[in-house]
């Protein structure tokens, strides 16, 4: 199991930095943020969510919610990954890049 997963099931609060600039200009490639844990039900549009979508793990954008199939997750590029009920963590910080 991906060890960001693992950390955050456990209730632990971690800093995270993906490659990737799907996400620009909200993050930048390897920029450091803070992940709490939390639940799909806790999330809402527009949230950034450390999730896993059709096997892949992303730090992307919560672009819709529904009750029968949790959360659509999307980059901020338009491109739209799926629905998923996998979200473990929520970005809560966006930490400057080192």
């Amino acid at each position: 199991m991906n060890w960001k997963i693992q950390k955050l099931l456990n209730g632990e609060t971690i800093v995270s930095k993906e490659p990737g600039n799907s996400m620009l200009p909200i993050l930048k490639s390897k920029q450091p943020v803070v992940l709490q844990p939390v639940t799909w039900e806790d999330c809402e549009p527009g949230d950034i969510v450390f999730c896993k979508v059709r096997g892949n793990c992303f730090t992307h954008l919560v672009k819709g919610k529904n009750v029968k199939r949790g959360l659509q997750i999307g980059n901020n590029r338009g491109h739209i990954n799926g629905w998923t009920k996998n979200v473990y963590g929520k970005v809560i910080e966006i930490l400057p890049v080192s």
